[in-house]
């Protein structure tokens, strides 16, 4: 796989999933666009991905922030080729203690925001007629998960407007996936007792959790050439959790 010449932007991308997925990108010669809340964060690690990639502070809450982002993007690069909508968070409770505003800043977060950021790319790639979108959901999203209402909701809402966009765009020549990550290794999880992580595990064939570069993978498989006849599709990276 080769980007060069590619411009991706990334949401979420100071960390984790998201970083790893800019780091990938920017190794296979992508100029690179890092996104996320804090702009010191987002130029520090900019800089340490290195010369390809550049940061910009971005709310993917705020329509006001992403024209802006999308603007400096097409300034700087003059075309925007691949879209990772990875910005998510969670705010886990039992449907019945979960309060509305948890609920809201989920769903807003996880599901506006791709929502805001696809609308934003995909009138500049329809002007290309060429592009990439790709979210990252869940398999929560396709199973659902005691305690995460607000984030299977979500993760699944993204499932069925991705499937919605990619009727939407295919005939400008853009295609719109979504990629379903399982059990991985990062921040989040690591915070998890023992116990929930190796009741989790039991459950995956393969019997270990994946890495942000297993998710990267994936996205990098949808973002090129090779999938340029894919589109509307969920790829469960799971290590077999949700297999049929």
């Amino acid at each position: 796989m080769d980007f060069t010449d590619k411009t991706v932007v990334v949401t979420g991308s100071a960390r984790g999933i998201g970083r790893s997925i800019a780091e990938s990108f920017a190794a296979l010669n992508a100029n690179v666009v890092i996104c996320d809340l804090d702009q010191q964060q987002v130029e520090a690690v900019a800089a340490e991905i290195g010369a390809r990639a550049v940061g910009f502070k971005a709310d993917v809450t705020s329509v006001a922030d992403l024209e802006q982002l999308f603007e400096k993007v097409v300034e700087k690069f003059g075309r925007v080729d691949v879209l990772v909508n990875n910005a998510g968070i969670t705010r886990d409770t039992l449907m019945i203690r979960m309060n509305e505003k948890d609920w809201d800043t989920v769903l807003d977060i996880n599901l506006k925001g791709s929502f805001l950021a696809t609308k934003l790319a995909a009138k500049i790639m329809m002007k290309q007629r060429s592009g990439r979108i790709i979210s990252i959901s869940s398999v929560v999203g396709l199973t659902g998960n005691a305690g995460q209402a607000n984030y299977a909701a979500s993760k699944a809402g993204l499932i069925g407007f991705t499937k919605s966009a990619a009727k939407e765009l295919a005939a400008r020549g853009i295609t719109v996936n979504a990629v379903a990550p399982g059990f991985i290794q990062t921040e989040m999880t690591e915070a998890m007792p023992d116990a929930a992580k190796e009741a989790f595990l039991v459950q995956v064939p393969l019997k270990r959790p994946g890495t942000p570069q297993d998710v990267a993978s994936a996205v990098l498989f949808f973002a090129s050439d090779a999938a340029s006849y894919v589109t509307g599709q969920v790829l469960a990276v799971d290590g077999g959790l949700t297999m049929q």
